[in-house]
Formats: structure tokens, C-alpha cells, sequence
């Protein structure tokens, strides 16, 4: 399933384990990862969920060969149950950042409450490029961090981004050198772990509660705008030019 769990005390990880694909997920790492999220969740002794990816890489994203042989079309899919629970986890969440963080790999990010990224990783998120429409309430939570504008300078061109840019868009916490990354994660997660849990729940759902109802209605908008996207023409002519390295005819 190339997802790892491991529980360090109050600390519940999962770890995307593909590192020859980058991490990107496929229909079981999506249920997997789902699994993993509901189980830390019910688990009283977890205080912190953490997110990494082995291998120097976050994830690149879907698996796009997974995604062309199952595609979301349908509102239970996979990739729509992993965003619903991230959506609905009620425990604070980190993620460590490193390499590529592409499509899922950063909307996912803005559901968690920090985010430490090492220097030199890379943020993207493509859907329009692939002919599809942003995903995991992006296309809600971007705009009201970011405004209209940037929000849609991101996902309108897709385009790559570093660090300084995640940075002063407010989408990480930190970025970290290679040398204190690892110490600097590990602290702040252990840390955040030690703290008063009822409070930090509290906290959190302060926090973030009050948009939660309408994040999830518009999830579910954006889960089927999605799902119909996977028929039309547009999508196949962008996924075939993304394999014969080519520029896509949209005419």
C-alpha cells in the first residue's frame, strides 16, 4: 500500500513510502492514508498527527497512470474520502515537507496547522494544466488566505514554486536548512505534544470550526465538478501530452 504508520508516544506518523515514484499516491495509498487518519483520530493517547514522505520527496501528487486506470468519477472515491478526512480531523496536524510537494502534495497542506518545509522543495499545483479543477477545498481555502488574485495566479498557470514564495504566501510555518530539518521537526512536533491536548483540540477547532460546514459543503462541489471533468476530452489530450513531453492542443 506504500503507506507507513508509526505511533512515537503522543505522536501518530504516516509516512507516504513510495520513493521511486516520488510518493505519488495511487488508489490504495489513498485508502490507506484515509485508514490511517480515522485510526489516529479515535486513538485517545495521539495528540499530533504528522505527515512526511520517505525518501527526500513529499509526493509528486496522483499517480497519473493509477489515475488514468481509476479514475475519480465518482464522489467515493478514494482521493475523495482522504480529503474528507483530512477536512474533518479534529487533532492538530504537521507536515515535514522536503523535495516535491505537487498537486495533493500542497492543497493537503492547508488543511494541516503547520507546515515545516526544507529549502529547495518545490510546490505545484497543475490541475488546470491537466485539464482538471483544483481539489480539497484549494479552491476555497486559497482565496480567503491569499486573496483573489494570488489564489488564482496559483491555480490558474500551475506553475512551480520554491520555498520564499510558500513562505510569503503563508503556506509553511518555516523553511528549514538540510542540516536543521530533521532536529527542528522532531522538537516542535514533540513539543506541540506535550501541551495541554483538551485546549490544543479547542484551540484548533476555534481556530478553524467555523468555516469547517461550508469547507465541506464546497468539497463535495469540487469533488464533482472533478469527477465529471474525467470524460471530457480535454483531460485525455493533457495527460497524453504530459507523457509525449508536448505541448496540449486545446482546440
Amino acid at each position: 500500500m506504500s503507506i507507513r504508520t508509526e505511533k512515537n508516544g503522543r505522536v501518530f506518523q504516516i509516512t507516504f513510502d513510495r520513493p521511486k515514484a516520488k510518493n505519488a499516491l495511487d488508489v490504495s495509498m489513498y485508502r490507506a492514508a484515509t485508514e490511517a487518519l480515522e485510526a489516529a483520530g479515535a486513538d485517545p493517547e495521539v495528540r499530533v498527527i504528522l505527515f512526511r514522505g520517505e525518501g527526500g520527496a513529499f509526493t509528486a501528487g496522483n499517480d497519473l497512470k493509477d489515475f488514468i486506470d481509476n479514475p475519480p468519477n465518482q464522489l467515493d472515491a478514494p482521493v475523495f474520502q482522504f480529503i474528507r478526512a483530512l477536512a474533518k480531523t479534529e487533532k492538530p496536524m504537521v507536515a515535514a515537507v522536503e523535495g516535491v510537494a505537487v498537486g495533493i502534495g500542497t492543497t493537503m497542506l492547508l488543511h494541516c496547522d503547520l507546515v515545516y518545509a526544507k529549502e529547495g522543495t518545490v510546490f505545484m499545483v497543475p490541475f488546470v494544466n491537466l485539464g482538471l479543477v483544483p481539489e480539497a477545498g484549494s479552491s476555497f481555502l486559497l482565496p480567503r488566505r491569499l486573496g483573489h488574485r494570488r489564489a488564482a495566479d496559483l491555480l490558474f498557470f500551475g506553475e512551480r514554486f520554491g520555498t520564499d514564495r510558500a513562505r510569503e504566501l503563508g503556506l509553511v510555518t518555516e523553511v528549514l536548512s538540510a542540516d536543521e530539518f530533521e532536529a527542528r521537526v522532531a522538537e516542535r512536533v514533540k513539543t506541540l505534544s506535550e501541551k495541554a491536548p483538551r485546549a490544543l483540540l479547542a484551540s484548533k477547532a476555534l481556530l478553524r470550526g467555523h468555516e469547517r460546514e461550508e469547507l465541506l459543503r464546497h468539497i463535495e462541489e469540487e469533488s464533482s465538478v472533478l469527477a465529471s471533468r474525467m470524460s471530457d476530452p480535454e483531460v485525455k489530450e493533457a495527460i497524453a501530452a504530459f507523457y509525449e513531453k508536448r505541448a496540449p492542443k486545446f482546440d
